[in-house]
């Protein structure tokens, strides 16, 4: 039976209503276990009385919110110690009854491991018949079940976390955005969090940012509501699909989910994304130059918002989207041997004439090419020299482009079959388009000058660059000694980038930089194999490449899952030496 307040009591005491209406400040009667203001709202269920006695939902939020700082403070400051015991005053919420903001927290968090990949330090690599299609993420170290209710309440959909949330976790994502292949202004997206529904990002563009960022957070309790977001995004991307509203979102949103999967050694899953948000940025018209003309369909039931736009922000982010889904489908269509998706022929509506990315500061500024190269990545490849192609983004594109074209090249080989006079033509001439390129990109030794965020690209387009020499004569490689010495200094360019990386570094780390480190082991692993016994100078020299890359995807092994599946391939090629 309800107990309710006696009869005489016409004002119900301070700090006695429920939490529900001490947030709206409506007159509470005080009935338990629910009351009348609840019952009508049909809110009985989410009737709460805080009487001292044990914790609140809102009560348990704040103080998911205070572990959420704590691990902000972590991630910024190696040398920051979380306090090892947790308050709670339980007389906190009645001294501020009108105060349930999740923003607002009194709490400290306790986490008995201050090193992201601590659990994984003394564990060895994946097992070499590990199959990459059936790698799982980590286990969370917390057995504590995630809650879907705590994160919201009358006022959100269930696609959005609490405001406080969102923002921590974007704040823990933001240096990780590059990493995952999105370049976006996340000043502007953390604005459009307070803005109307219609102003705000599309669901599965932030969800899919959450679910990074519970991602990189791993070990750390974060990581076990990685499952929850990744499911709110797949769902978001149902409905958006079916809306076909903000479509650059989707797309930005599947090419992270890609990345997410991949990064995980979830292959069937990246791949099918990743083959997607490529044919959904072709549909969409995003590989042509919006200046030409008009590049979207004029069917009135089409709802794609794509119309050209000449806002600096607007257009920049349309290209850097692009450019984004370009170098995924181009590099991992390599890894994954699969075609690519994005065309880039001779006809004016398969061709890639979206012009090369640029910084944000250029499309704040409202500098945005109106009069790009016709057939960029074309016109680059025949050794055109465009002023806007050499922005930090652009690079990296670029290296995309020949490690995609040397695959392509090398793979229209046929083993101890002379190659057509044209093939040998493209195929040197490639060399020297990759050399070329190589002389463009900052020296290794002048990367700790720059931002961290441009380190780490470039980092990344070193080793595609070098990687790509590799693939390049890969096939012709085991019949000619001039042409295997090409492919061993290529491997050995790709060992002195990893000198250049700093154990900070790693973490921010492109996925697709394991998979280059391994074609780079295999070749060196093949050197070792087809050595005098008698060079025992070069030997040594040789086992200290190998260990060198294997120091590396160990590494990076424990925070993405598909690195570790390469190291322990390469580690079994040595064992059977």
């Amino acid at each position: 039976m309800a107990n309710k307040p006696e009869s005489g009591q016409t004002t119900l005491q301070r700090g006695k209503a429920c939490l529900r209406c001490r947030k709206r400040k409506m007159r509470c009667d005080g009935t338990k276990p629910a009351c009348q203001q609840c019952v009508r709202a049909k809110k009985a269920e989410a009737c709460e009385y805080d009487d001292g006695k044990g914790k609140t939902r809102t009560q348990l939020l704040r103080e998911h919110i205070a572990r959420l700082e704590a691990r902000i403070r972590e991630l910024e400051d190696p040398e920051y110690v979380s306090p090892a015991v947790v308050l709670y005053d339980p007389h906190e919420n009645s001294r501020s009854c009108s105060s349930s903001s999740i923003g607002s927290s009194g709490e400290t968090s306790l986490y008995t491991s201050h090193s992201p990949l601590s659990f994984l330090s003394d564990s060895s690599p994946a097992s070499p018949n590990t199959s990459w299609s059936s790698l799982q993420p980590s286990a969370s170290p917390s057995s504590t079940p995630f809650v879907p209710e705590i994160y919201f309440d009358d006022q959100q959909t269930r696609f959005q976390p609490p405001l406080e949330l969102a923002r921590m976790l974007l704040n823990i994502f933001s240096p990780h955005r590059r990493q995952c292949g999105l370049d976006i202004h996340m000043g502007h997206v953390v604005d459009t969090l307070t803005t109307s529904p219609k102003e705000q990002r599309h669901p599965v563009l932030m969800n899919t940012m959450y679910l990074w960022a519970c991602f990189i957070s791993r070990p750390e309790p974060l990581s076990q509501h990685e499952d929850h977001y990744l499911g709110l995004a797949l769902d978001a991307l149902q409905e958006g699909l079916r809306d076909g509203e903000k479509t650059i979102d989707i797309i930005q949103g599947s090419c992270l989910l890609s990345m997410y999967f991949l990064a995980n050694g979830r292959i069937l899953e990246g791949s099918y994304h990743a083959t997607a948000a490529a044919a959904l940025a072709v549909q969409c018209g995003l590989h042509m130059n919006t200046y030409q003309g008009k590049v979207w369909s004029t069917d009135p039931q089409d709802q794609y918002d794509m119309k050209p736009s000449r806002t600096g922000v607007k257009e920049g982010e349309r290209i850097l989207a692009f450019w984004q889904v370009y170098n995924l489908d181009r590099c991992w269509s390599v890894i994954l041997r699969k075609p690519s998706i994005i065309p880039d022929g001779l006809d004016p509506r398969q061709s890639i004439n979206c012009p090369w990315p640029q910084d944000w500061a250029e499309y704040e500024a409202g500098h945005i090419n109106v009069v790009p190269p016709f057939q960029t990545i074309r016109g680059f490849m025949g050794g055109e020299v465009s002023p806007s192609g050499f922005s930090t983004q652009a690079m990296r594109v670029k290296a995309s482009a020949l490690f995609a074209q040397a695959d392509q090249l090398s793979s229209a080989w046929e083993p101890r079959v002379k190659g057509p006079s044209m093939l040998l033509q493209e195929t040197q001439a490639l060399e020297r388009a990759i050399a070329q390129f190589i002389t463009t990109l900052m020296p290794l030794d002048q990367l700790d000058a720059i931002s961290v965020e441009d380190k780490h690209t470039l980092l990344v387009a070193h080793t595609l660059a070098h990687t790509a020499s590799v693939q390049l004569y890969r096939p012709l490689a085991q019949d000619d000694p001039l042409v295997f010495d090409k492919c061993a200094r290529s491997a050995r360019a790709c060992v002195a980038v990893i000198k250049h990386i700093s154990d900070r570094d790693y973490k921010y780390l492109d996925p697709i930089i394991g998979p280059c480190w391994s074609y780079a082991a295999d070749t060196l692993i093949i050197e070792l194999e087809t050595r005098e016994v008698a060079w025992t100078v070069v030997e040594t020299d040789v086992r200290s490449q190998i260990t060198t890359l294997l120091y590396a995807m160990t590494t990076l092994g424990p925070r993405l899952p598909i690195v570790a599946i390469s190291a322990a391939k390469v580690q079994k090629r040595l064992s059977e030496l």
